[in-house]
């Protein structure tokens, strides 16, 4: 199932939709139509993500029974609604994961301060809830603070249900689903080798456009992913590629921080970063960033002076 957040006009308040139809694509508010089949459904993405799994079942079955015809007042053109980040406010800091790409380690040692040598376990970072934004949102540059803004497309993983020191052949059945993150990084706003003020300042986590549920993606390591700059290819590599797959980000991560559901995994960058140019590379008001994780969807930003 690929789920959104919406709006329906500038005014209206966040919902929850389904993307149905294949040619021309509605927006499904589940709420509402839960409603008409006599089914309480949630209206927010983090209320249908603590319902647990059974709810998704529940809700495909739901879509299926109905067929083509939806009651009316409950679906909408995907093209006369905004799409807002799958979850607007995440709970707690978004996970960030560095240097999970070989040729990004390597990349990073020549430009950055990172050792080149590959992590032997998951590098952490975080970026707070109010640096998330979604679909076509600005990206806001502020030349006062950085003159190195860069660019890292990433798949982000959702968890769905607690984890807590879970191993990892067990770790993927607490993933809820799947989206797509641009990971913007203000590279001269390092401080003494802490990334949560260069990774974490407002907007420099997109997000969205869909949660794709995780048992239409069941191996995340199979996914082509890549970004653009003006028009530029800049990224493109496979999550095959990752130094840590998602099972394994998971279960270290909840040795130590219990993982609740509505948590959010940015699972890390390939190589083609504009600090590992030569010369490097940033981006200015008035580009535009466009990133793509295969099967997901893609993301499209405008850089703005803040």
């Amino acid at each position: 199932m690929r789920l959104v957040t919406y709006r329906a006009t500038a005014e209206a308040e966040a919902r929850l939709g389904a993307l149905v139809g294949a040619e021309a694509p509605l927006v499904l508010d589940l709420a509402r139509f839960g409603a008409a089949r006599g089914v309480d459904l949630p209206s927010r993405m983090l209320d249908l993500i603590d319902l647990g799994p059974g709810a998704i079942t529940t809700i495909t079955a739901l879509i299926a029974e109905q067929g083509d015809l939806f009651p009316l007042g409950t679906a909408l053109p995907l093209a006369n609604v905004r799409l807002l980040a799958p979850i607007p406010r995440p709970r707690k800091n978004v996970f960030g994961i560095g240097l999970n790409y070989t040729e990004h380690v390597a990349e990073s040692a020549r430009s950055l301060d990172t050792s080149a040598d590959l992590p032997r376990q998951p590098v952490i970072f975080s970026k707070p809830p109010t640096s998330v934004i979604g679909p076509d949102e600005p990206i806001r540059h502020d030349a006062a603070i950085t003159r190195q803004l860069d660019w890292e497309v990433e798949l982000a993983a959702i968890i769905g249900t607690t984890a807590r020191r879970v191993r990892r052949e067990d770790a993927l059945a607490h993933v809820f689903g799947y989206t797509v993150c641009i990971d913007m990084s203000a590279r001269d706003c390092r401080r003494a080798g802490q990334w949560i003020y260069s990774k974490g300042q407002d907007t420099y986590c997109p997000m969205g456009p869909v949660v794709v549920t995780a048992d239409e993606i069941p191996d995340p390591q199979t996914l082509d992913l890549w970004l653009t700059v003006n028009g530029v290819e800049k990224q493109r590599s496979n999550t095959a590629y990752m130094l840590f797959k998602v099972d394994e980000l998971v279960a270290d991560i909840s040795q130590g921080i219990t993982l609740e559901p509505g948590d959010i995994i940015a699972t890390g960058t390939p190589a083609g970063v504009g600090a590992g140019r030569d010369p490097q590379e940033w981006v200015w008001p008035g580009d535009t960033i466009v990133a793509c994780v295969e099967g997901i969807g893609t993301l499209r930003h405008p850089v703005v002076a803040a």
